[in-house]
């Protein structure tokens, strides 16, 4: 409505310059903005509001809606006429728009939903099978079974109950950071002490793998989430871990630098391909090629993690072979006062 009372007022003090036929392209004009804009009944007032004021002000004779010339009645019922299928035809047009854009984003919604679907059948299948295998195992077979066998199984049935927590966790904190429930819990932590807790928590495939880090007096105590920053390294430790071949050395650095702590995790494995280094943090993003399994979670929520920390993480391919994740998250370091303090 005010779009139409603005081209009307503003032509009102020009139409000695203009004309009234200019004024009803105009006011047309302003009928379209609204089209834009608004639904459909406030836009059919607006079109019939704008043609009243067309006659009222600006055909003669002013002030009156009589209209004395075939061709200025002709004018009036044209404008009304075009002013009100403009309108349908732009709402129509947005309509359109606005349902292509529903489909493509419902698309979008079940290719996700799929993609959720299949990482789930492998990743959470795998370690139920491995834990009912296993104790089905012990339970028909505990006597015939030699004490190493039985730690054997217990051990699997561990390793395989750690997997499937863990992608449970991945799923529920995915969800949580998408609906902004995740708050910050800040507190002293030893960054050391945690790299190293993360590197033995992925035990599964250390033999094939050499994971290096040397304790930095510098991240001893970083005021900061414990509990946010091992699910950052978790993730992409593991990450480096089970997307790069035997032998793959992974380097994992910590500092405090600029009133940040900073973490640099690179491998000499086969890095990323350069058309997809930008993708792989979007939500259930897997590359192309990747084997069967893993949900495409784990650097979304790295992502999500860093940034819930006010954090930053970018990724970039190394010339000589491999990849570098780059971490910086604003936090706080203790001195030695603070330590003695406390």
């Amino acid at each position: 409505m005010s779009i139409i009372l603005l081209a009307s007022l503003t032509s009102y003090f020009f139409q000695d310059f203009m004309g009234y036929k200019v004024v009803a392209l105009i006011l047309l004009l302003a009928v379209s903005l609204t089209a834009v804009i608004f639904s459909i009944l406030p836009v059919l007032v607006c079109a019939l509001l704008s043609a009243l004021i067309l006659n009222f002000f600006f055909i003669p004779p002013v002030l009156t809606f009589k209209i004395n010339t075939a061709e200025d009645l002709l004018l009036f019922l044209m404008y009304l006429l075009i002013a009100m299928i403009n309108a349908v035809l732009t709402i129509k047009i947005r309509q359109m728009e606005d349902k292509k854009r529903d489909e493509a984003e419902k698309e979008k919604t079940i290719a996700l939903y799929n993609t959720l679907l299949n990482s789930l059948s492998h990743e959470l299948r795998t370690p139920i099978a491995t834990i009912l295998g296993s104790v089905d195992t012990i339970v028909e077979n505990e006597k015939k079974l030699s004490k190493e066998n039985i730690q054997s199984l217990y051990h699997e049935i561990s390793t395989a109950g750690n997997r499937l927590n863990r992608q449970v966790e991945n799923l529920l904190n995915m969800s949580r950071l998408d609906a902004g429930m995740l708050k910050p819990n800040f507190d002293w932590v030893d960054v050391n002490e945690l790299v190293f807790m993360v590197i033995n928590e992925n035990t599964e495939r250390h033999e094939l793998q050499n994971i290096v880090f040397e304790p930095n007096d510098n991240v001893a105590l970083v005021l900061l989430d414990g509990g946010f920053l091992e699910m950052i390294l978790y993730n992409l430790i593991h990450n480096a871990m089970r997307h790069n071949p035997k032998n793959t050395t992974i380097l994992v650095l910590c500092d405090y630098r600029d009133n940040k702590l900073v973490i640099d995790i690179s491998d000499n494995g086969s890095g990323f391909p350069k058309d997809e280094i930008e993708l792989v943090f979007n939500k259930f993003y897997k590359m192309k090629g990747t084997a069967t399994g893993g949900t495409g979670l784990g650097l979304s929520i790295v992502k999500g993690f860093t940034e819930a920390l006010n954090g930053k993480i970018t990724l970039e391919n190394i010339k000589t072979g491999g990849a570098h994740f780059h971490i910086e998250i604003p936090a706080q370091i203790s001195t030695l006062d603070i330590q003695e303090n406390e």
